[in-house]
């Protein structure tokens, strides 16, 4: 009986006697390590997404930008700008062209008519500064205010013309000077389709090449300053005024009339006789007759 008590005692004993061993445990070490988490297990790279090289030429920027709340932002486009002064520097043989185009600031009409809507565009014919020297020295300095912008719109047409279709255009061709045939005449001649010549009367120019053209704006090159006719006709001089019609100039008079003078004349006899202009002959013949009554009178 005492053994089976001790038999079963034993397993609760042998619990008792190892608590208290590890609690003694505990209590006599100085520095309890610090639990350490279970380490976090490496997680597999990805493999680097393969980004497709852009196409050559491509542009990567987007072509409309996005805005932030999700909606595209609208673009305004924007009108191209000629500038034809910018053009005709840039060809460097201009420098006088350019000159008068901004001294009489025609630049700014024209520059406005190839942005306007509508507008049909401009052709332009651009002497070159050799075609300048040939002009008669003083001869742009003798032209008004008005005869150089006259000049400058002589040289240039409403409308876009290229090169292939001068053969298109009524003469006299009509600029933007004005219509006036006489004095504004503008006749072109194509040969071959591809060489242009023209004449004001005055002048005969060719086209020596293309300085710029689009479906805007086209600018040919000329040897020659296009005159209008009657910028190099001399000036007719003002006739002399006529006098007025039924005023006879005054003549002089030399010596007074009897009347005048308060003296008659007199005859031998003592008798005034009265006095009468002798500037014909029937007026002598009438003096002759009255000096005869006058002595038959006295005798009778």
């Amino acid at each position: 009986m005492a053994k089976e008590v001790l038999f079963s005692a034993s397993p609760v004993l042998l619990l008792t006697i190892f608590s208290i061993i590890t609690t003694s445990a505990q209590i006599l070490s100085p520095v309890q390590a610090p639990l350490s988490s279970p380490p976090i297990p490496a997680q597999p790279k990805s493999p680097p997404v393969a980004v497709p090289a852009a196409a050559p030429g491509m542009s990567t920027v987007p072509l409309v930008p996005v805005s932030p709340n999700g909606a595209p932002t609208p673009t305004i486009p924007k009108a191209p700008t000629i500038d034809i002064v910018q053009i005709l520097r840039k060809a460097k043989r201009f420098s006088v062209l350019i000159r008068l185009l901004k001294t009489t600031q025609l630049i700014n009409q024209l520059n406005s008519q190839l942005v306007t809507s509508g507008s049909g565009g401009l052709t332009v014919f651009a002497p070159e500064d050799s075609a300048f020297s040939k002009l008669k020295a003083g001869f742009l300095n003798s032209l008004s205010d008005r005869q150089k912008v006259e000049l400058l719109q002589f040289h240039t047409l409403s409308s876009f013309i290229s090169i292939s279709n001068f053969d298109t255009l009524t003469n006299p061709v009509q600029t933007q000077a004005g219509d006036d045939p006489k004095r504004l005449q503008l006749n072109v001649t194509t040969y071959g389709g591809s060489q242009v010549s023209m004449t004001t009367g005055a002048v005969n120019a060719t086209v020596t090449g293309t300085v710029y053209t689009d479906n805007k704006l086209a600018i040919y090159q000329v040897d020659k300053v296009l005159l209008p006719l009657d910028f190099v006709l001399p000036k007719a001089k003002a006739p002399a005024p006529s006098p007025a019609k039924g005023v006879l100039p005054k003549s002089d008079k030399t010596k007074p009339s009897a009347e005048e003078s308060g003296h008659g004349s007199k005859n031998d006899n003592g008798d005034d006789v009265v006095p009468v202009e002798t500037t014909s002959a029937g007026s002598k013949m009438s003096v002759m007759w009255v000096l005869l009554v006058v002595v038959l009178g006295a005798t009778i």
